[in-house]
């Protein structure tokens, strides 16, 4: 009898708690996402999180549970665990719905007695578990861990959403890497732009060229401040060697940590320019036999690759590994900011022009690029470049970077190829992010504002519908000659990116200044969670109570 007792006093107990919170009635500022939903409806009642919920996935799903199971527990500073079955009430339940259509899609219902957060894939149930995420409230205890009801629908614009990361004028650990990856799933972004090589140094191991990182990823001094990178009698320098390089091992590692978060990392490999780290490593792919050192200034520098059936031999070598190593559909190879002037000064080079019946460099440049472009195809992937690739003709099956305004762009869409968009006056964020530098950090110079970031439209006006269709999304870029740290790095993202991420998922029609202003107080919040350093001056952000 005092069993059944003690069971009932239980049943009571918890059937107060769920129908305390059944009837609450929310307010809109219980409903602070971004990026923006396609749809969401504010419904009544809250449900309650704590130490009994339990997150119920099929095992084809345990990643994604396991993902949510270890945020949860964070949160609640409970064990909230995973499990292949069970009741959906007072749970979080995960599922597929092959009636979702997007890939990315999901749907998240949220009842005062459960939770079901539902995708077409995986990815989108990772996407949902985001979202559920920024419903949380911060700051609580653990016994006031509500979350709003509501119904929300919701899906990207854009099937391209990158961010880039420059680990070659300063290098980042692999645990940086990894808490740049959490960053980025945040905002729901699907694509890590890794650049790997650089004049300034050479950070990817590569098996078959060993000097490439015993010599190519070291320099021997780095410029001071802004300097003068084109005087070197000018210029200051800090006298300290600098340099490292990510194992094969450590980027397979990344690889897998960002696949759990569904992103995919996008390496590149510069050519033909950019490569003076790899000509220093072995001068035989130069156009003049010299000896070099690693680039220890930053500007462009007139050291590109030979044309030579030696040089094609070791990049081929070179991306037969990092095929290896990334599962990417699209491999970078760069092709930007290559100068001219050994090609012009190489009789080799001027060789190849009048055999290949070539009109110029630039043909060159062009005929460079194709026959790595083949090579990758050839391997079941393909090549994406800045648009300086447009120059001389475009590879076939070429994906272009449009850095350059959007004019590299425009033209790319209107010649059937794929575009993304990352043009510097909205999507670089090395510049300054406001006009008063004063109590700025060091940065290259420009100004990109949140607020530009959040202008910006990726689709351009001038394209036809048809030719919108090739425009895949867009991308920030961060380029580190004066960036050093990690928190450096995330004061310089933050909340650019996030600004970005709405703009890159959300629909054009729902974008508004002010609305995401308000929103962006109450993530801040997410931010303070997750110890990072982002840029509080940038919109007088004070966080409400």
């Amino acid at each position: 009898m005092k069993q059944i007792l003690l069971t009932l006093s239980i049943f009571i107990l918890l059937s107060s708690c769920s129908s305390k919170y059944a009837t609450v009635i929310n307010s809109e500022k219980d409903y602070q996402i971004i990026p923006k939903p396609t749809s969401l409806q504010m419904k009544t009642g809250k449900f309650l999180l704590d130490g009994n919920t339990k997150v119920i996935a099929v095992s084809e799903l345990e990643n994604e549970a396991e993902y949510l199971s270890n945020l949860l527990s964070n949160i609640t500073k409970k064990n909230i665990v995973f499990q292949n079955d069970g009741s959906k009430k007072g749970n979080i339940s995960l599922q597929i719905d092959p009636s979702i259509t997007n890939q990315e899609g999901y749907n998240l219902v949220v009842n005062y007695n459960e939770i079901i957060i539902s995708g077409k894939t995986a990815t989108g149930i990772f996407y949902g578990i985001q979202t559920l995420s920024q419903l949380i409230p911060i700051g609580k205890t653990s016994s006031e861990l509500t979350i709003p009801a509501t119904q929300i629908k919701d899906s990207p614009r854009y099937v391209y959403r990158g961010m880039h990361l420059d680990v070659a004028r300063h290098f980042f650990s692999t645990e940086f890497v990894k808490k740049y990856i959490d960053i980025l799933a945040m905002h729901k972004m699907n694509t890590f732009h890794w650049h790997l090589t650089e004049d300034q140094g050479w950070r990817i191991e590569i098996k078959k060229y060993p000097k490439l990182t015993s010599i190519g990823a070291f320099r021997k001094e780095t410029i001071v401040g802004h300097g003068n990178t084109w005087n070197k009698n000018e210029a200051q320098y800090d006298g300290k060697p600098y340099g490292g390089f990510y194992t094969q091992e450590e980027i397979k590692e990344i690889v897998a940590y960002a696949t759990e978060r569904h992103i995919t990392v996008i390496p590149e490999i510069e050519l033909p320019g950019h490569s003076l780290a790899a000509i220093t490593a072995y001068p035989e792919l130069g156009n003049t036999g010299e000896q070099y050192e690693v680039g220890t200034r930053w500007g462009v520098f007139p050291e590109i690759y030979a044309p030579s059936e030696q040089t094609f031999k070791f990049l081929e070598d070179v991306l037969t590994e990092v095929v290896a190593l990334f599962p990417s559909k699209l491999i970078h190879i760069g092709g930007d900011e290559a100068p001219k002037v050994q090609w012009e000064n190489s009789k080799f080079a001027q060789e190849v022009i009048k055999r290949e019946g070539l009109k110029d460099e630039h043909e060159l440049q062009s005929y460079f690029i194709k026959r790595i472009e083949t090579f990758l195809n050839s391997k079941g992937r393909q090549i994406i470049g800045w648009d300086e690739i447009l120059e001389g003709g475009l590879a076939p099956n070429a994906t272009v970077m449009s850095w350059r305004g959007e004019k590299g762009g425009i033209e790319a869409a209107k010649l059937n190829h794929n575009v993304v968009m990352t043009p510097t006056q909205f999507c670089y964020f090395d510049f300054y992010q406001t006009k008063n530098r004063e109590n700025e950090p060091l940065a290259i110079g420009g100004k990109t504002t949140v607020e530009d970031v959040y202008s910006y439209e990726p689709t351009p006006k001038e394209l036809t519908v048809d030719e919108a269709k090739y425009i895949l999304g867009a991308q920030a870029n961060v380029w580190t000659e004066y960036i050093t740290t990690p928190e450096h790095v995330e004061y310089m993202i933050l909340p650019r990116l996030t600004a970005l991420s709405e703009v890159v998922w959300s629909k054009k029609e729902d974008r508004d200044w002010n609305d995401f202003k308000t929103r962006l107080q109450h993530i801040t919040a997410l931010y303070d969670a997750h110890n990072l350093n982002y840029a509080k001056h940038s919109l007088d952000i004070t966080i409400e109570e």
